[in-house]
């Protein structure tokens, strides 16, 4: 799996991806105190309302960040952003009114929501081969599940010796530290693009479009339901079950977190070799049955025999397992759906989409917890995972990678595509010759 860091500029971005990340978990931790220190008891509404702007922020911005970088050097474009996120962040201890919190934290979200799917775009076009790619995300995978196990770690050693506005500072160096990595290495520029012709509706919507006109991709966004589902309920409801119903202490939170993070580093580590010899389709399936069975197994050992603290561990872990079972091998659709100058409007696409899932979730599990209580809000979450599953069995086709054979109405014989020849094959791609997946594809 570490074979990819031999290459100096991949290396360079991942060390780009770990150093960024750990500022931004040194800033959930910030927030927190932050939030309790301007509103006291109205600490939790504040940063419902921090966390709904950044989904928003994400949703919104993504598809336009995703359109600006067909047109800008995507160098510049990471650096500029990572700046942009380090004096929003370095601007946050001064504030003195929850609106500036918001103010601050949309527009650090709103440079997330374009450095990221930039970011992942920019990986398969200096990784092109796949084996390589794959390990590639599950490096980037398992740089996010110890950032979520070493940043409050981090946090607290820090915070023994500092107040937490100065975690701020750290937030900043991490993003700084991110431009510094990202401007010492050349990134390769798109094969081809096509963006000058383009309207700004059609380069906004354009990945959007691809997406959504790509039978894989819809069952990819089938499946990013299932992981908000089983997630949420982890991200959400975890400290109800753990303070309010096992009646444990605070750290006890901290060991059922890092029972999640463990499931999913070991499915990163285990996915690059499967992969191998597993097409993405049954091992991401897999995962979301997973995520699915063992919620609802969980609900009906709780209504039978009460929550255990072993079994909640053990249920976190395999959702955990699932969970990176699904994400960690979707770099590999966009890769493959895509031509290099759509990635990045694709993978934004990917970003908006994902977190829209989110953000029905996020709430949706809240609530049902509050509502319903713990059985009953496994067992909808469960089911609306296999939902996802089922609808991702039905939009995505089982042999969608192999070479079709069909017939161009919409283009005249002259075309450079055509060859002289109206009947071809090809594996299928969304794009200016291919603008719908089934209209000029004859089996």
């Amino acid at each position: 799996m570490w074979n990819a860091l031999e290459d100096r500029r991949y290396r360079h971005l991942f060390l780009a991806q770990i150093v960024a990340l750990a500022g931004t978990g040194l800033a959930t931790v910030a927030l927190g105190l932050l939030a309790y220190d301007l509103a006291g008891e109205r600490a939790a509404l504040v940063l419902g309302t921090v966390f709904t702007i950044k989904m928003v922020a994400y949703v919104g911005i993504a598809p336009l960040a995703g359109a600006l970088a067909e047109r800008i050097d995507r160098r510049r474009l990471l650096v500029g952003l990572d700046l942009v996120r380090a004096a929003a962040a370095v601007s946050l201890p001064f504030v003195n009114e929850v609106w500036q919190v918001y103010l601050l934290i949309f527009v650090m979200q709103a440079a997330s929501a374009g450095f990221t799917p930039a970011f992942q775009a920019t990986i398969p076009d200096l990784l092109p081969e796949e084996t390589r790619y794959t390990q590639a995300l599950s490096l980037s995978r398992l740089a996010y599940e110890l950032e979520n196990i070493v940043s409050p770690l981090l946090a607290g050693i820090l915070l023994t010796i500092m107040s937490h506005d100065a975690l701020f500072l750290g937030t900043a160096l991490g993003f700084f530290g991110s431009a510094l990595l990202v401007v010492s290495v050349t990134l390769p520029k798109p094969e081809l693009d096509y963006s000058a012709s383009r309207g700004v509706y059609e380069r906004t919507t354009r990945g959007m479009r691809i997406y959504l006109a790509t039978p894989r991709l819809r069952g990819l966004l089938a499946l990013c339901l299932s992981v908000s589902a089983a997630g949420s309920m982890v991200l959400v409801n975890s400290v109800v079950l753990v303070r309010s119903e096992l009646g444990l202490p605070a750290s006890a939170l901290a060991w059922a977190m890092c029972a999640f993070g463990a499931g999913s580093m070991i499915a990163a580590l285990a996915l690059p070799r499967l992969l191998e010899s597993v097409p993405d389709r049954p091992v991401m399936l897999a995962g979301a049955v997973l995520m699915g069975g063992v919620l609802a197994t969980l609900a009906l050992v709780n209504m039978a025999f009460g929550m255990s603290w072993g079994a909640l561990l053990l249920t976190w872990g395999l959702v955990g397992l699932g969970y990176s079972g699904v994400m960690t091998p979707s770099g590999r659709l966009l890769k493959r759906s895509a031509r290099s100058a759509d990635r990045p409007a694709l993978f934004a696409a990917q970003f908006a989409l994902s977190h829209a899932c989110w953000l029905v979730s996020y709430p949706l599990s809240g609530w049902l917890m509050t509502r319903f209580g713990t059985s009953a809000t496994l067992l909808i979450l469960a089911g609306i995972a296999v939902l996802g599953c089922l609808a991702a069995l039905r939009l995505w086709p089982t042999a969608d990678d192999t070479e079709v054979e069909h017939i161009h109405d919409n283009l005249p014989l002259s075309h450079p595509h055509l060859n002289g020849e109206r009947r071809h094959r090809h594996t299928m791609i969304i794009d200016d010759e291919h603008p719908h997946w089934s209209d000029h594809y004859r089996r």
